[in-house]
């Protein structure tokens, strides 16, 4: 482990939720996550991108669990060994318990060591607890960051408390940056949804017209912006009209822009109006983003104007119900008139540009489908034998590719490839983007 790679252990009392936490952040479920105490053990590290910084993630023991096996000593050097390197310690809590005497005794443990310590309250899997986070103020912490891993709630203001918190680094610092090749981000949507106004918030300048007149910008404009020392193309992007309403040339080469706008981009940020319905050209536009089989993050934009009416998780379970077909794309809501949530939204294209980008090992791609397979066995082919999986490899990236080589492809239905493809996104690093399955007969040669 490098020594200019910072550190950050995740710490508490058991069954608070370290592992849950631990695998959320890393993206990929490599820690066991276990109602039974004492299942993690030894320090598990995983090396990830953290908002703009490289850090070493470290998964411990919990604090004061007496192992059965007699281990408790060597469960125990463990955490210590965690907490003399560590950059920031996140100190988790149970927020559904609430504070027990075990957390008074880590957070004792915790002031002793010296370290610079992130209080998380985790399970808050509805809004209706958060309110009980503030019974860990007492734990000398301030008041703590309320999370839920199950629902999927304020990963990226967590993320953000950790690098704030991580001390600044000294001298050349690669080892704490990302080197991210120019990355492409297609801002689309229909008219007047705020597509000019989000490239402006990010470009932090008027680099495009912003206005309320419909149509506006009328072709794909390019603006290169930086965000924490990254180079990024926005592509924006004239906002679509439906088929019939399109009355002129410039219309339609309008439309012709946008369409080719998302065969060029890395990442689509689709656009919506939170004071409007889903309309057919959203729905048009989705249809072309999956098409192309682009990674996307739906952008809730104009949320000022709605947020009291309608809870969040009210307008993502409709755009969940509305798109079916996409249960993995991620969520932003955002204000771009006065770029609220806007950077939040960059980091998450940041991360499913990454996912992309990401190649499995050919053995570690098999042991996921093979464990797939045999959880739920293959249909049977035309003879009635169940259909043999014999090998997956990746052959690309954007989107990832996995070849699968099998006795009978046209036997596989589309429901089984489902559920297979449902097994990669939760078991390799592309849980948030599309990914492309072909089936072939292994004694082919193509």
């Amino acid at each position: 482990m490098s020594s200019s790679t910072q550190q950050v252990v995740i710490v508490g009392r058991p069954n608070v939720g370290k592992s849950s936490i631990f695998n959320w952040l890393s993206q990929r479920r490599i820690a066991i996550e276990d109602p039974t105490a004492g299942v993690t053990r030894d320090r598990l590290t995983q090396r990830i991108e953290c908002g703009e910084k490289i850090i070493d993630l470290i998964d411990t023991g919990g604090m004061g669990f007496d192992d059965p096996d007699g281990l408790t000593e060597q469960i125990d050097m463990q955490i210590e060994a965690g907490l003399a390197t560590a950059g920031v310690v996140v100190f988790v809590v149970d927020i559904r318990t609430g504070r027990v005497p075990a957390d008074g005794e880590v957070a004792l443990r915790l002031r002793q060591s010296g370290a610079n310590v992130l209080l998380v309250a985790n399970k808050s899997d509805d809004e209706k607890y958060d309110v009980l986070g503030h019974d860990f103020d007492e734990l000398g912490f301030g008041s703590p960051i309320v999370t839920s891993t199950k629902q999927n709630r304020h990963r990226d203001e967590l993320v953000e408390a950790i690098t704030t918190l991580l001390p600044a680094t000294i001298g050349n610092d690669d080892a704490t940056t990302t080197a991210l090749p120019e990355m492409k981000v297609a801002i689309v949507g229909r008219r007047n949804v705020g597509k000019s106004t989000f490239v402006n918030a990010l470009a932090k300048e008027e680099r495009v017209i912003a206005s309320p007149i419909a149509g506006t910008t009328r072709d794909s404009i390019d603006v290169r912006f930086e965000v924490d020392g990254h180079s990024f193309l926005a592509i924006d992007t004239p906002g679509l009209r439906r088929t019939k309403s399109r009355k002129s040339d410039i219309d339609f080469y309008s439309t012709h822009r946008a369409e080719r706008s998302i065969r060029r981009a890395d990442v689509v940020l689709m656009l919506f109006d939170a004071t409007e319905p889903v309309g057919k050209v959203d729905k048009q536009l989705v249809d072309l983003i999956v098409e192309q089989q682009k990674p996307v993050l739906f952008v809730v934009n104009k949320w000022d104007l709605y947020a009291g009416d309608v809870e969040r998780s009210e307008w993502a379970q409709y755009l969940r119900d509305t798109f079916r077909t996409m249960p993995w794309a991620p969520i932003a809501f955002v204000t771009a008139t006065t770029g609220r949530n806007v950077k939040a939204a960059i980091d998450t294209t940041q991360r499913l540009f990454r996912q992309s980008q990401a190649r499995v090992p050919t053995a570690a791609l098999n042991t996921i489908i093979h464990a797939a397979t045999q959880a739920t066995r293959p249909p049977a082919d035309r003879r009635g034998r169940p259909v043999r999986i014999y090998f997956a490899t990746q052959v690309d990236t954007a989107p990832p590719t996995i070849v699968l080589s099998t006795s009978s492809p046209e036997s596989l239905s589309a429901p089984y490839k489902r559920y297979l493809l449902s097994s990669l996104r939760k078991n390799a690093p592309f849980t948030e983007v599309p990914i492309k399955l072909l089936v072939r007969n292994h004694k082919s040669r193509e």
